[in-house]
């Protein structure tokens, strides 16, 4: 008899199970995002108390939320080498697909951010590569959608299957970038208007903001401007205004020759943890059309398309509105 202990954290449920042989004897769940570290042993305890002998882990290697799948891949693994027995990885998509027979279905699990890990299975067999979906995208789909957490048995088919998994399985890009090397990121100060101006007129030599308008921004009590700082020149600005249940970001500029160094990409980052901080629903801005410098780098962080403003910047001129939301 081959009893394996199957250990999933994947999703906001932490679960345990105990199958042998293709029946599932023992299972324990409990839906809370923030509890995988103090549910696992407690429910691990439960299956041992059984007297169930234990002869391979199974552990949910993701796709997931990192904090909660890190919590269930530690653990397992540490519980395996403790009793000097195997353990197993499986994929939690994997495992998720085994449950239907549908002749074709998609599998999603909830990554927060309003996206979902997604798997595309046809006839049984994986279809398309794992792949990050928005929320409004995967609502569009007309196929089934399954987001029920994996289950005992499906994670225990796959552990006795060849398909082992190694590592964690993690689809969506790091939050994490190194802050642009050199450069200082701050809050502007009046002293830093001459420069901001400065670099305002050299790259918006159609219609720049006045002087007057940057006076005005710094006197608001509801915004955060920021600067970037090289060598002591300022070389980019970005501010943000608090705007009711929405922040709208104002302005993100960075010199031409300080381009393409993640300038930009850290004046989101904060700006994105200032929205949040407001407790607001969601971030808005403006973009001219056909900006291929920027439009990546906002999608990349959330942004999704929702409307277009014609003759926004000038005549002619058309405007792309986005908006990323900041609550599920």
């Amino acid at each position: 008899m081959s009893n394996i202990l199957t250990i999933d954290t994947s999703t906001d449920r932490t679960s345990v199970g105990l199958v042998s042989n293709g029946l599932l004897l023992l299972e324990f769940h409990h839906d809370d995002p923030l509890a995988h570290g103090e549910l696992l042993p407690k429910m691990v305890e439960k299956v041992l108390s059984s007297g169930n002998s234990i002869d391979l882990v199974a552990i949910s290697m993701g796709p997931g939320p990192f904090t909660g799948l890190r919590v269930g891949i530690a653990f397992g693994q540490a519980f395996a080498l403790a009793r000097d027995i195997p353990w197993v990885g499986v994929s939690s998509l994997a495992a998720m697909a085994i449950a239907h027979d549908d002749p074709e279905f998609i599998v999603a699990i909830d990554a927060r951010r309003r996206e979902f890990f997604c798997e595309h299975y046809l006839n049984g067999k994986l279809f398309a590569p794992s792949r990050t979906l928005q929320r409004e995208d995967l609502a569009l789909i007309t196929l089934p959608v399954y987001t029920e957490p994996p289950k005992p048995l499906g994670m225990a088919t796959l552990a006795e299957t060849s398909l082992s998994v190694l590592e964690p399985i993690y689809i969506r890009k790091p939050d994490a970038h190194p802050t642009p090397k050199g450069v200082k990121f701050r809050a502007w100060t009046q002293i830093d208007l001459v420069e901001v101006y400065g670099l305002e007129k050299l790259v918006y030599l159609d219609d720049p903001w006045s002087m007057a308008q940057f006076k005005e921004e710094f006197a608001g009590t509801t915004r955060q401007y920021l600067v970037a700082e090289y060598e002591g020149k300022v070389v980019g600005y970005a501010g943000i205004m608090l705007a009711g249940d929405v922040t709208d970001i104002l302005t993100l500029t960075v010199a031409p020759e300080f381009r393409r160094r993640g300038i930009g990409r850290e004046f989101l980052k904060r700006m994105v943890d200032w929205s949040r901080n407001q407790q607001v629903d969601a971030m808005m801005l403006e973009m001219r059309i056909n900006n291929i410098e920027a439009e990546p780098l906002y999608l990349e962080t959330g942004f999704r398309k929702i409307a277009e403003r014609s003759d926004y910047y000038g005549p002619g001129l058309t405007a792309i509105v986005m908006r990323k939301e900041l609550r599920k």
